[in-house]
């Protein structure tokens, strides 16, 4: 009796369908908050830019405090006003904010991560808005914080001053929230001119010569010069945002506010035309 094998080939369980990523905006946004809140120099950085904005703002608060009704009172002094001495880490803030805005994309760059960065999201655009937007968001609430702070503690020290004020003073509201906007939007330059230049010491150096070092040598230029140029340096620009008085040698805080943006856009502008037209 024969028998007749029939061999049935059995069928390959088929392979589960693979999800269908998709890329967003919103899941660019949380990749690169995540990137940048696993950086340890994020935490030294912004730790440092308020301790600069909160530290200065007191140190000149007692320097001014120390030095009320003596004749040796610095001149600097003299007409300060509690905002302005609770301010005055500005300075010094603007350079931790805006170098860690330099490392969040120059960084990049450094280590050879822009390369897995740009092949998740091929667009390119999306990764630079995605980081100036994030970076911008997290050293705008800093620094509105520091200012707030330095304000709180820096007002008490002061009392019975001539430089005495409380948040109910006109236009004190106003300065404290002109300061912190403008930290933040010099942590987008930041972020901007990593991208542009794509090294560190590149992007620091020209971000510290444009706050710094040009207002400078603008001063050696003739006085005539010097008034039509000067108010509309990044710089002073951005100051007159968060300054309480203002006169004919300076920018409405409104003003101020518009040309500091317009730097802002110049600086980003630059930055996406380089990161669209040319390879990492």
């Amino acid at each position: 009796m024969s028998t007749t094998l029939t061999t049935t080939a059995e069928a390959s369980p088929a392979a589960p369908p693979r999800p269908a990523y998709r890329v967003t905006g919103r899941r660019v946004l949380a990749s690169e908050w995540t990137k940048l809140w696993s950086l340890r120099s994020t935490w030294i950085t912004l730790g440092l830019g308020l301790l600069f904005l909160v530290a200065f703002g007191l140190i000149a608060a007692n320097h001014y405090k120390s030095g009320v009704g003596s004749p040796h009172q610095d001149r600097d002094f003299a007409t300060a006003t509690a905002v302005s001495l609770s301010l005055f880490g500005t300075n010094f803030a603007q350079l931790a904010l805006g170098v860690l805005g330099v490392l969040v994309t120059a960084g990049e760059y450094s280590t050879g991560m822009i390369r897995s960065t740009l092949a998740a999201v091929p667009r390119r655009l999306p990764v630079l808005w995605s980081k100036a937007a994030v970076f911008g968001l997290v050293a705008l609430v800093v620094a509105t914080v520091g200012a707030f702070v330095a304000f709180g503690f820096g007002s008490g020290i002061v009392s019975g001053t001539p430089a005495a004020m409380g948040f109910t003073h006109a236009g004190v509201v106003r300065s404290l929230l002109g300061a912190g906007l403008y930290l933040g939007l010099v942590g987008v330059i930041g972020t901007a001119l990593g991208a542009l230049l794509r090294s560190v010491a590149g992007g620091i150096s020209v971000l510290v010569a444009s706050l710094m070092l040009v207002p400078g040598l603008i001063s050696l230029l003739p006085s005539s010069w010097q008034d039509d140029i000067s108010p509309y340096l990044p710089s002073n620009a951005g100051e007159s945002m968060f300054a309480l008085t203002h006169d004919s040698t300076t920018l409405s805080p409104t003003a101020g506010l518009l040309v500091f943006l317009g730097w802002t856009v110049l600086a980003l502008a630059g930055a996406a035309y380089r990161l669209v037209r040319s390879d990492v």
